[in-house]
């Protein structure tokens, strides 16, 4: 049964993930460690997963380079935070998947897109293990990644993928081994604009800014008017950031006494938090169903640190239920950037024969979905 380690370390956090394929007549038991779906509940619309063998997931660590409120994470500080655990994460994950050296198959590590200084940390670690333990790398798509373990964990067979991250803004249709680009953020990502906005109210990065920003928006109910740039299936964001922004000026130069011209009712944070996640959310749902009707899709995944946002779920839920669709999600294990996935998706390709030899083994700030050989599917 072949076990693979993943490292990812294309942002703020650190993620070192052990996996294990079983084998698709297997008749064992599960094992404790089996991949668990969420509650139906929790993911309006969403179908029974499939029954064939569940990845086992043996570690899944994570450790985050949080900086303080106000500020982003900065690439060189954000490398050093990356070799400075790295080792620890390892070790620990080797100690909990309870894995010999010689039971890993393949190191695989994340080789793109993200940010150049981090993820050549974790470049250099996976060529270090690859040479230690003589064991052949595997890079991976960070985007693949994402989707490969979204499906492995919710059971969707062959969703339109909506991939929203920091980093990234995508929708996505699986056809003849290679994962299309239908639409994406023409500018900035949809995360990357939460986080920014965040950074502007001076609001805590931890556990995550996007996540704060939802528990804020949680107690808003005035809805503003912000742009609403959606251009055939692709969005855009810094028009829409910078006009929050603006809003944001007004109500500190006014001290909280700024009222809503509409109903006379006062304007907090919060009504801003609420305006732009709804706002935002709105495209991204546009956007997918376009793209669900392009193809007659009737399914949705939704993977990317945005992905775990309750709201964004929801809504994309209501759309999916008038469409008599489904919507699959996952929680903040699989969501969240994760060892697990680089793992999982790099044991895929590495069963199909792909590896990265040690001259290649490089990273890139640049590397899109569209780009990787999809072999494993059919």
């Amino acid at each position: 049964m072949p076990i693979a380690i993943g490292l990812e370390g294309s942002a703020n956090k650190l993620g070192v993930g052990i996996i294990l394929h079983p084998p698709h007549d297997t008749s064992d038991p599960p094992s404790p460690h089996d991949s668990a779906h969420s509650d139906d509940e929790a993911f309006p619309s969403r179908s029974k997963p499939h029954t064939s063998p569940p990845v086992q997931i043996l570690a899944n660590l994570r450790h985050t380079f949080v900086s303080p409120p106000g500020t982003g994470f900065l690439p060189k500080d954000t490398a050093a935070h990356h070799r400075r655990w790295v080792v620890r994460l390892v070790r620990q994950a080797m100690r909990q998947a309870k894995v010999r050296l010689e039971d890993i198959d393949c190191i695989c590590y994340t080789k793109g897109p993200g940010m150049g200084a981090p993820l050549g940390s974790v470049a250099i670690a996976a060529r270090l293990l690859s040479q230690l333990w003589d064991k052949p790398l595997v890079g991976v798509n960070h985007c693949v990644g994402h989707i490969e373990m979204g499906r492995a964990i919710t059971g969707a067979e062959n969703p339109v993928v909506l991939y929203v991250s920091g980093g990234n803004t995508q929708v996505i249709a699986y056809s003849a081994q290679r994962y299309r680009i239908f639409g994406e953020a023409l500018d900035i990502a949809v995360g990357n604009c939460l986080d920014r906005f965040a950074r502007f109210l001076n609001i805590s990065n931890d556990p995550a800014p996007g996540y704060n920003i939802e528990q804020l928006a949680k107690t808003g109910s005035v809805l503003l008017e912000l742009p609403y740039p959606v251009k055939g299936m692709d969005v855009s964001f810094s028009g829409i950031l910078a006009r929050v922004e603006e809003m944001a000026e007004k109500l500190e130069a006014s001290n909280g006494s700024w009222l809503d011209p509409e109903t006379n009712c006062p304007i907090t944070k919060s009504d801003l938090c609420f305006t732009l996640q709804e706002t935002v959310f709105a495209m991204l749902v546009e956007i997918t169903e376009r793209a669900m009707a392009h193809v007659g899709a009737a399914q949705v995944l939704i993977v990317g640190g945005v992905g775990c946002n309750e709201r964004l779920q929801q809504m994309m839920g209501m759309m999916a239920q008038e469409r008599g669709g489904s919507v699959y999600a996952t929680d903040e294990r699989f969501c969240i950037d994760n060892g697990i996935m680089i793992a999982h998706a790099g044991l895929l390709a590495h069963k199909m024969g792909f590896e990265t030899r040690l001259e290649e083994s490089t990273f890139t700030q640049r590397f899109r979905t569209d780009e990787v050989l999809v072999n494993w599917r059919d």
